[in-house]
């Protein structure tokens, strides 16, 4: 097993525990929407709703992570169908971004004597959307790559032509 295969190995593994991780906090969640009444110190049922919701945005990143796995491991990754998971990726990143704003302007007003917790909410927000435009950034190189990809397969072909 050299290292490509244990570190896919590790990070399906990681998936896993995503997604086991997110389908508990999703049924917890609903389990304390049906039983645990607001105590009238936050908004409890916005914020149980926004993380069911967020655990959905997780588990569609996990998902299209692992299939980009799967296209690794099948060395199809210069193909054009690798874009949909990236794109899902992005998307579940940025999903997940106003889903914490979200959270972040429902926590503000029991802030107000401390407001630095919300500055710093918003703050993992904006990182949040940095990492989004990472993966933009990495799904533009995949772009340049699978182009790449596909004019040596042409030259390739005119060579044996020419051969």
């Amino acid at each position: 097993m050299g290292d490509g295969e244990l570190t896919l190995g590790a990070l399906r593994a990681v998936l896993a525990v995503v997604l086991v991780g997110t389908v508990f906090v999703q049924v917890s969640m609903v389990w304390a929407l049906a039983t645990d009444p607001e105590d009238g110190s936050l908004p409890l049922t916005p914020l149980r709703v926004i993380t069911i919701l967020g655990m959905i945005a997780a588990q569609v990143a996990a998902v299209c992570v692992g299939r980009l796995v799967t296209v690794v491991r099948g060395r199809t990754v210069f193909s054009p169908a690798a874009f949909r998971y990236v794109d899902a990726v992005i998307g579940s990143i940025v999903t997940a971004a106003l889903r914490w704003f979200a959270v972040t302007i429902i926590n503000a007003p029991g802030q107000r004597e401390d407001p630095g917790v919300t500055v710093i909410m918003g703050g993992i927000g904006m990182a949040t959307l940095g990492v989004a435009l990472i993966v933009l950034v990495l799904r533009m190189l995949l772009a340049q790559a699978v182009s790449r990809d596909v004019e040596a397969s042409q030259m390739e072909a005119e060579l044996d032509q020419v051969i």
